[in-house]
């Protein structure tokens, strides 16, 4: 059997990653986000991942985002817009970013020089992150560093995940997965959000992802029991390859010893996170 062993980048993305992907799970930028007068659910989640990309319409929405339905996009987009901008937007993610972290993490951590460290490490990553066909990444590209070290990591951990996922989905259109397959053999691995979760944020009926399910084991990529097939595996550990490839250039520029130092210190903070009940198990395991 292939054996898809992780690169050193990925396994920084692993552990930079929840100090940005916390904030999903957190109320704060929910309460920040619905005194715009957003809803809360769906169009908070949409709003603010798009709007560093502008007052977008649906189209782009889904094109970007990959793996939601498009009707459900178009049931809050462009209309949030009638509702707030894109620039109190991200003025309020941003708020609810500092009050997440400052509640899960502590005035310690966020003022110790392993923050300050992990900040300037992180920024210097993201300076060999390119800006083509990654539309989300550069987006948030142009948007200004913050002072405060912990919201520079937390910004700097935003380009490196939207960098990187904006490489995987073109891994996944090579290996000719639509939005809804790739999430549903995401879900079959174990290590992914449930498939309710997925399908709640994703606008996913349970229909079309039992419908979903069921093409891929005619493609032998699960088997009966919903389980990843060997091929639906190598399938998976190709696309991660692929995108380990187009996501190398920040962790090249790094270096080999600032790479492990910034996963090290980066593991540290997403240890302290999940300690504090940022990522609720009850949203993660297969079914």
């Amino acid at each position: 059997m292939t054996t898809f062993e992780a690169s050193p980048g990925r396994h920084c993305h692993n552990a930079v990653s929840p100090l940005h992907t916390s904030v999903y799970f957190a109320p704060e930028p929910a309460d920040e986000l619905a005194m715009l007068g957003l809803e809360r659910g769906a169009m908070v989640y949409l709003a603010g991942r798009a709007a560093p990309l502008g007052a977008v319409d649906a189209g782009t929405v889904t094109a970007t985002f990959y793996n939601s339905n498009h009707e459900h996009v178009q049931r809050y987009i462009p209309a949030a817009w009638t509702l707030t901008t894109p620039e109190e937007v991200l003025a309020a993610r941003l708020r609810g970013a500092d009050r997440t972290l400052q509640r899960l993490l502590g005035k310690e951590t966020l003022t110790s020089a392993e923050m300050t460290e992990a900040a300037e490490l992180a920024l210097h990553a993201t300076q060999a992150c390119r800006r083509e066909a990654r539309p989300l990444y550069a987006a948030n590209a142009d948007l200004l560093v913050p002072e405060e070290p912990h919201l520079a990591l937390w910004h700097a951990a935003t380009l490196l995940r939207e960098h990187r996922g904006d490489g995987h989905l073109a891994a996944l259109a090579v290996a000719g997965l639509s939005g809804i397959e790739a999430l549903v053999l995401h879900n079959a691995t174990g290590k992914a959000p449930t498939s309710a979760l997925f399908m709640r944020t994703r606008g996913w009926s349970a229909q079309q992802w039992a419908a979903t399910r069921d093409q891929l084991r005619e493609r032998g990529l699960l088997d009966e029991a919903g389980n990843l097939t060997p091929t639906g595996a190598a399938l998976r550990g190709e696309a991660e390859m692929l995108t380990d490839r187009l996501d190398a250039a920040p962790y090249d520029h790094l270096g080999p010893a600032a790479t492990a130092r910034l996963t090290e210190l980066a593991d540290s903070f997403s240890g302290t996170l999940r300690a504090a009940g940022a990522f609720p198990a009850v949203h993660f395991g297969k079914g």
